[in-house]
């Protein structure tokens, strides 16, 4: 047994959850699962981000106080435990005490290294991103991931981190295969530090934004919200006191990974990593980056009318069948299309006239037919080793695809073998197949309790108690 730390980014609370971070939260949860029943110790945190401008300034378009703002949205955020049925054991808030003094430990560690230093600034300012751009990042003068922003141009004095000094030790740790995942994005990490770092700042003058972690021994100054939000990863660990032995044993003693959208390298991979070898801790041992999730072919806004709310989509189709969706129908790596039309598809072809029919059908002939519960034995208990290694590489897509090739199989198998027609003529015959796709439904069940767990219990249920279960996937 090992242990294993597991994080998906935090997001910011200037607006409810959507489909993008559903699925990032969702394929954390599935590696947590799947982790834990290979018999790992898991420690899988997630949370929200909640300082900086944006947040400050969405509170102050609804005329709410920032507090009582970001208090709204970490609720609702929080909520998705129950509605996506994860199993997270920690739910980090940047606003609390805790992750407070965290940020200001590390603040004075990269510090005390020398790698901190205050100059006047002068330079175009996204909001959207909260940074500062430079031209090369720049189209059409503008940010490509907020063209509808307008840059402000802003100077003043802040405190900056040397991040150009990293650029060897990021080289030699982006050396390693295994700490990014894809490839691609290892290889888009490495070409950003060749082209030369440049340090970043990571404060912003109180006067203009006051919503944020004071920097120590300077009251003039908030922390820039990254450089305060990535130590996240830690502080949910209990770091710097550690009183509880969590840092030490799920960050430095264990195997770390952070899920992240493929927006996220430069933070992700670079800063923070910098960050952590200035403060002489550990780096991060890998991170997962997944491919955008848009609609119609189109980025989803809310301008463009085509927002997919995964709340609503649990409300409509239910937990087990938007974890389906986002696991089985998006690539875990490339950008993927959904559409109402097209997860209304999905739902009615493999979940109410696939999945569920055939554990109606089938427990529908267990019930009537066999007199007691199919006696199960470990080998229908087993996970296959192949399900296991397509999780442990992130090719959530295809471990569904090989659970639905045995819901198939059995499909296929009572089509050809009509147990519901033999039963008047050979009876035993008849029986012996029945039970036959029992236990094949029980294998599958097995197999979907890290994916679809509600549904992977109500079928392992039926089983055991030999009786057909309530619809699994109404048909809508």
């Amino acid at each position: 047994m090992s242990a294993r730390y597991l994080t998906t980014t935090l997001p910011y609370v200037n607006a409810d959850p959507h489909v993008g971070f559903a699925l990032e939260i969702v394929q954390a949860d599935v590696l947590a699962r799947t982790w834990r029943a290979n018999g790992d110790e898991v420690f899988f945190s997630t949370g929200t981000d909640e300082h900086g401008q944006k947040v400050y300034e969405a509170a102050k378009k609804e005329g709410k106080e920032t507090q009582e703002y970001v208090d709204h949205y970490a609720a609702t955020y929080k909520k998705l435990k129950g509605t996506l049925n994860l199993s997270n054991d920690a739910f980090i808030r940047t606003t609390s005490p805790a992750h407070i003094d965290a940020a200001q430990e590390m603040w004075r560690r990269c510090d005390a290294s020398g790698d901190i230093y205050k100059k006047t600034y002068s330079g175009l300012y996204c909001v959207g991103c909260e940074s500062f751009k430079t031209e090369k990042e720049l189209v059409d003068e503008k940010c490509h991931e907020h063209p509808s922003l307008l840059l402000e141009k802003i100077s003043e004095e802040n405190y900056f981190f040397k991040f150009s000094r990293y650029k060897d030790l990021l080289l030699a740790y982006l050396e390693n295969p295994s700490v990014i995942v894809p490839e691609w994005r290892r290889k888009e990490a490495i070409d950003f530090v060749k082209n030369g770092l440049e340090d970043f700042s990571i404060s912003r003058e109180k006067k203009r934004l006051s919503w944020g972690v004071p920097v120590p021994n300077d009251n003039t100054q908030i922390m820039y919200v990254w450089f305060d939000a990535l130590t996240d990863y830690i502080s949910t660990l209990g770091w710097p006191k550690d009183s509880e032995g969590k840092f030490k044993k799920f960050w430095e003693e264990g195997r770390t990974l952070q899920v992240a959208g493929k927006d996220q390298v430069r933070f992700q991979s670079l800063m923070w990593q910098a960050m952590l070898m200035s403060a002489e801790i550990k780096n991060t041992d890998k991170v997962f980056y997944h491919g955008f999730i848009n609609s119609g072919g189109q980025k989803m806004s809310k301008s463009l009318g085509n927002v997919i709310n995964p709340l609503e989509l649990v409300e409509k189709y239910g937990t087990d069948a938007v974890r389906y969706i986002l696991l089985r129908h998006v690539s875990p790596l490339e950008d993927s299309d959904l559409t109402p039309d097209s997860i209304h598809e999905h739902y009615t072809a493999h979940l109410a006239n696939g999945l569920g029919n055939l554990v109606a059908r089938v427990m529908k002939l267990a019930e009537d037919h066999l007199p007691n519960p199919v006696s199960l034995t470990r080998e229908d208990e087993k996970i296959s080793g192949e399900f296991f290694k397509k999780i442990e590489e992130f090719k959530f897509n295809e471990a569904m695809d090989f659970v639905f090739a045995k819901i198939s199989e059995a499909d296929a198998y009572m089509n050809s073998h009509e147990p519901y027609k033999k039963i008047k003529v050979d009876a035993d015959a008849a029986k012996k197949d029945i039970e036959y796709l029992v236990r094949e439904l029980y294998r599958v069940a097995v197999h979907l309790f890290v994916a679809m767990p509600r549904t992977s219990e109500i079928i392992k249920n039926a089983v055991q108690e030999n009786k057909k279960p309530h619809n699994l996937f109404p048909r809508l």
